[in-house]
């Protein structure tokens, strides 16, 4: 059953540096799998934008996120201990966690549902519709993409597997596809990264959105997005060389990044609105603006982790921080007390390159 139209999607990384914290990989045997990275160290989460559905309510001492979903009218947090927390709209039980489940290491939030990676490769899905249920037997997944009513799952051979609604064909992918490093579900369409850093796309196009640009190269980073207001999406690509570059639909100027953004490590595309990570660990955000969901809270630094929703916004920010780089990827960091911190941009560039494929 298809649910309401989306106002949002985005891409949610992998975050297969969750592992760690249980020791277990998810690659079938015989499969070769990334380095295994670390994840950053717990945060807070910040979230803005509309909280007409409470999805900006903040569970009170949720201090130990590890990544985070903006969902179209609720909101996702993976904690440390690999356990999920959501909160905001739950008409389709978006919003619960399933009792009991444990051991993930990515979440993804999508219109009324909701899917998590878990340790040993497999997906759980919950909330409403077909988009929630994924194939019996799927395994070897590193990686996974709510998209309005559509799922997609990377597999550790680097193919991809979509299902729930298909009547774009944004669940069906290429069948040549394969060497796919991160995957985006947005707006009745989808994205595949692949190792070469070229970006394939399928599903609704009337805005261009599942064709990027020719020559479009050098590639690190993709999200989706896209809103049911004006039914057409929009796609954002991080280049190698930090700046993003956006196709498809600009009606509120969401596919138009601000001249000059450079320093980008991590890009999100939400329903009208996209956000971008940099260095520092400041936010910049561009497109519709109605609910506040492109202005990021002034102040906000120290920034780990973004995902951009229908209306709304969410930050993952670090409550402590590296020394210098070397201390970031061993996992060694200190308390600061300081709004800004040097080496800080080393750090994110890290967690950001590792959480995306390991591109």
């Amino acid at each position: 059953m298809i649910y309401r139209k989306n106002t949002r999607r985005f891409i949610v990384p992998a975050l297969l540096l969750a592992l760690v914290l249980f020791g277990i990989s998810p690659y079938t045997s015989g499969a070769s799998a990334p380095a295994a990275p670390l994840l950053p160290q717990p945060g807070a989460v910040v979230a803005w934008g509309s909280n007409a559905s409470g999805q900006l309510n903040v569970p009170a001492g949720l201090d130990d996120a590890v990544a985070v979903a903006a969902g179209e009218e609720h909101s996702l947090a993976l904690k440390s201990d690999g356990t999920v927390v959501g909160w905001g709209s739950n008409t389709f039980g978006a919003a619960t966690p399933p009792a009991g489940l444990t051991t993930v290491v990515a979440i993804a939030a999508g219109d009324g549902f909701s899917l998590a990676l878990k340790s040993n490769g497999t997906v759980v899905g919950w909330g409403g519709g077909s988009a929630a249920t994924p194939p019996a037997g799927l395994s070897g997944v590193t990686a996974i993409a709510a998209g309005d009513d559509h799922s997609l799952a990377l597999k550790s051979d680097g193919t991809v597997v979509g299902w729930g609604s298909n009547s774009d064909g944004e669940a069906t992918p290429p069948a040549s596809l394969s060497g796919v490093t991160a995957i985006a579900a947005g707006h009745s369409f989808s994205l595949a990264l692949k190792s070469d850093g070229t970006v394939v796309g399928w599903g609704q196009n009337f805005a261009g959105e599942a064709t990027p640009p020719p020559g479009l190269s050098g590639v690190t980073a993709i999200s989706a997005g896209g809103s049911f207001i004006i039914d057409e999406g929009f796609s954002l690509a991080l280049k190698s060389d930090d700046t993003v570059v956006g196709w498809g639909d600009n009606q509120a100027g969401e596919s138009s990044p601000p001249a000059g953004l450079s320093d980008v490590v991590a890009i999100s595309a939400g329903g009208l609105h996209s956000l971008a990570l940099k260095s520092d660990g400041t936010l910049v955000g561009w497109g519709l603006n109605s609910d506040g969901q492109a202005t990021p809270p002034a102040g906000l630094s120290n920034v780990l982790a973004i995902s951009a929703g229908g209306f709304h916004s969410l930050a993952l920010r670090a409550l402590s921080r590296p020394t210098n780089n070397n201390q970031c990827k061993n996992g060694g960091w200190q308390t600061f007390t300081e709004p800004s911190f040097n080496n800080q941009g080393d750090c994110v560039s890290f967690v950001n390159h590792m959480n995306h494929g390991n591109n």
